[in-house]
């Protein structure tokens, strides 16, 4: 789950990491109000302005201002709220900015001296280990940086019957070319930093960048989380940070009727019962001359509940010019969710697009018997062949 910056700046700030300050607001009065409260907490003049959306590049997008009067953040917050914000993340469609943190200026006037550093927690799927991604070269793009200046970039594999131990952050302190009193905060800044990743049962936190102050203070300017979605049973008021505005409808939809779906740019819309099965699907679809519409796997308890809410979810695509329904008859039976395609069918309405279903295993002839004799447009296969040669003679 993602949240936004400023919401990922509480919880690091929950865990002892300094942070920019700032205030979230919705409305350019409210804007205005947090940015007094600002002035009053930090004693600056100046203040940042950043769309709150779940993407990064923002500033190149037009969605990081600064402001050095009240009236310039009412002005800005006017043009910023509501405006479609396009960044290298969001693709061309772009998404709405609905409100804006208001944060402290931190780069002091003339500091010539400060530095930027790029920070992540994230898991290494190839060790199984959480590891400590940094760089010398914060406020960039990672992946540039990763493409262009490889040498640039290091990794702190953290053991997880030990935890990470002092000696290793004060490594990243070390390779960051810090010393003195900037060296000791960064130390302390990456053991919390790791804490905050560790006890939220986060999968990434991203810092870019992270500040040194030319008074030597290191602080969180930017901030990236992502939430296991897997633990958030564990944490309930995290949960609560989550934005729907923020998310694919579809998909919103989709985990409302515990389907899991994600949201492609193909045309043609798949059904299937399993993950593997499903990326199989994808390909054959692929192998056939479509392109997959989107990945959907009603689980392994296909009904006709759920077969109906598939239909729903995968017809509101304009671009979906015929669906393939792959079911493997395991726990359920084919012929159950033969019927189930038969009575969504016929509930959802007037279906103008093909609808191909490949019913194999449990009572697949049964299954397919009913597709058949059902009068409905729909077109039954037994083998992958076979589905695939539809999806090639119909799309």
């Amino acid at each position: 789950m993602n949240i936004h910056e400023y919401q990922g700046k509480s919880i690091l700030k929950s865990f002892g990491v300094r942070i920019q300050e700032g205030l979230v607001a919705d409305t350019p009065e409210k804007a205005v109000e947090a940015a007094k409260e600002i002035q009053k907490q930090t004693g600056t003049g100046i203040w940042v302005i950043k769309a709150q959306v779940h993407a990064g590049g923002r500033g190149k997008g037009g969605g990081v201002k600064l402001a050095k009067s009240l009236d310039e953040v009412k002005e800005i917050v006017k043009k910023m709220i509501g405006m479609n914000l396009i960044t290298h993340q969001t693709g061309p469609e772009g998404k709405t900015v609905h409100k804006v943190l208001v944060a402290e200026d931190v780069f002091y006037p003339g500091d010539e001296e400060h530095k930027e550093y790029y920070m992540s927690v994230l898991l290494n799927r190839e060790t199984g280990r959480n590891t400590i991604m940094y760089s010398t070269e914060g406020g960039v793009d990672i992946e540039s940086v990763a493409e262009n200046t490889p040498h640039l970039i290091f990794k702190e594999e953290i053991d997880p019957k030990v935890g990470i131990m002092p000696f290793q952050a004060r490594r990243v302190a070390f390779n960051l070319g810090l010393s003195g009193p900037a060296f000791k905060d960064m130390v302390r800044f990456i053991m919390a930093l790791y804490t905050a990743y560790e006890k939220t049962d986060s999968s990434l936190f991203e810092i870019n960048p992270v500040l040194k102050t030319s008074d030597g203070k290191i602080l969180a300017v930017d901030c990236k989380v992502n939430l296991d979605d897997n633990a958030l049973f564990r944490h309930k008021d995290y949960l609560e940070m989550r934005d729907l505005a923020e998310e694919d409808p579809a998909e919103v939809e989709a985990g409302k009727h515990d389907l899991n779906f994600i949201k492609l740019d193909g045309n043609v819309g798949c059904m299937v019962n399993g993950a593997g099965l499903a990326m199989a699907t994808m390909d054959i679809i692929k192998l056939s001359g479509g392109d997959p519409a989107n990945f959907l796997d009603v689980g392994g308890t296909a009904n006709a509940e759920t077969v109906e809410a598939g239909f729903r979810i995968i017809l509101k695509d304009p671009n979906v010019k015929a669906i393939l329904i792959n079911i493997f008859g395991g726990i359920v039976r084919c012929d159950r969710v033969a019927q189930g395609v038969v009575d969504a069918y016929e509930k959802v309405g007037d279906i103008k697009i093909p609808v191909i279903v490949r019913l194999q295993g449990t009572n697949a002839e049964e299954g397919k018997q009913l597709i058949d004799d059902s009068g409905l447009k729909v077109y039954s296969a037994i083998t992958f062949q076979e589905a695939a040669d539809r999806v090639k003679e119909l799309v």
